[in-house]
């Protein structure tokens, strides 16, 4: 498995996306953005064009051909993926902590880059996860419906989450007020983003390599 994910690395990422981290990470720094559209545009760019990518260079019947099975493959793209949404989130999280020290006095209207925040964003990947992942591999090649509604599910989640820390005084301030400052609380909804992001992408692994043992790979 470990050779699988080093081929996908070296051979099916585009470098592009490797950068890509650093220059969507740096759209924390503009003051009081909706800080949602950071994550989102790995949803957006990276995984359309990256699995264009490997459905160009025939991937799926190259790596049928390796003496693999298909549970590694499965666990080799789904790794790729959660790597990328790391590299993505964490580097994003180092501009945040830059960005609170730049405006430390900035009153925010969107959700500001707290711990909190990022527990929400684990959850909203998650949920990207548990819908792409597993549609995918519905056929392993069809990429285009798994993109469209996991994207869709993600961008409703990070609208609805938004509205409600706009709209409910009690969730602005958990956020955004007094409750950004108690460290429990920021701690706990962080690591229970964690554990979200855990949980369902390790169902929609199952759920794919379920899906993809039915495939015929031609």
């Amino acid at each position: 498995m470990v050779n699988l994910l080093v081929k996908d690395l070296k051979l099916g990422v585009n470098p592009m996306f490797l950068v890509m981290p650093l220059l969507t990470g740096a759209l924390m720094l503009v003051p009081g953005w909706l800080y949602f559209l950071v994550l989102l545009y790995f949803c957006w760019i990276t995984i359309p064009n990256m699995f264009a990518g490997f459905r160009t260079q025939n991937d799926l019947m190259f790596t049928s051909m390796m003496p693999v099975t298909k549970k590694d493959m499965v666990k080799a793209r789904v790794s790729v993926i959660v790597i990328l949404e790391l590299l993505h989130i964490v580097v994003a999280m180092i501009f945040g902590v830059i960005n609170t020290h730049l405006y430390p006095n900035l009153v925010y209207y969107f959700f500001a880059p707290s711990m909190g925040f990022w527990g929400l964003c684990f959850v909203m990947l998650a949920i990207f996860n548990i819908i792409f992942i597993a549609m995918f591999y519905k056929t392993a090649y069809k990429y285009g419906q798994a993109a469209f509604a996991s994207i869709g599910a993600a961008m409703l989640f990070a609208g609805v989450a938004q509205w409600i820390g706009v709209e409910s005084p009690y969730v602005s301030d958990i956020f955004n007020g007094t409750g950004r400052d108690d460290m429990g609380l920021q701690t706990s909804i962080l690591a229970a983003g964690i554990v979200i992001f855990i949980v369902l992408t390790m169902i929609a692994y199952r759920m794919a390599v379920k899906r993809f043992l039915k495939v015929e790979i031609q």
